[in-house]
C-alpha cells in the first residue's frame, strides 16, 4: 500500500484520508489508531466491588447501559462499571467498537460468532459467552464496520 505523508505548519487539525478498495481488519486498526490521537490514552476506570480498576480497551468485550449504569464486561466476564455514558466511550474507544445497539457497544475482534435471531434482530454471541443482539436499526452500520454488505 502507498502512504503519503504531508507535514504542514499551517495545518489547524491533522485528518487523514483512505482511499480503500475494502474494509480489512489491519484498516480498521490504523483507524482506530488515528482516531485516538489526541484523546484520552489513558485507560478506562472501572470500578468492581467497591475497587477502582484500570481497563485496557483491547481486553475489553461488551459495554452496555443496565438500568442507569453503564456496565463493561472483559475476557473473563468480570463487571466494571463506567462513568462514561455510551456515546462517549464509542468515540473514544474508536474503531475496533461498534454500536450494536441502543444500549450496547461491542469490540469486534471479540465476537465469536452472529445468528439471525428473533424479529429481524441478529443475535450476537462474544468469546466470552456473553450475549447480545444487533438491533435493526444498527444491522447495516454494523455489516460495513465489518466491510460485509
Amino acid at each position: 500500500m502507498r502512504v503519503e505523508c504531508n507535514i504542514n505548519a499551517d495545518c489547524t487539525e491533522p485528518y487523514a484520508v483512505l482511499h480503500i478498495i475494502q474494509m480489512s481488519p489491519a484498516i480498521a486498526e490504523a483507524i482506530s489508531i488515528l482516531e485516538r490521537e489526541g484523546t484520552d490514552s489513558l485507560p478506562l476506570i472501572g470500578v468492581r466491588d467497591g475497587k477502582t480498576y484500570f481497563l485496557e480497551p483491547e481486553d475489553l468485550e461488551l459495554i452496555r447501559t443496565e438500568g442507569r449504569e453503564v456496565i463493561c464486561y472483559d475476557k473473563l466476564k468480570s463487571r466494571y462499571r463506567l462513568d462514561k455514558p455510551l456515546y462517549e466511550l464509542e468515540r473514544i474507544l474508536g474503531e475496533v467498537f461498534v454500536r450494536v445497539s441502543k444500549s450496547s457497544i461491542i469490540n469486534i475482534r471479540q465476537i465469536s460468532h452472529v445468528s439471525a435471531g428473533f424479529n429481524g434482530s441478529l443475535e450476537l454471541v462474544m468469546k466470552n459467552g456473553m450475549e447480545d443482539y444487533i438491533s435493526r436499526s444498527f444491522r447495516k452500520s454494523f455489516k460495513e464496520r465489518l466491510g460485509l454488505k
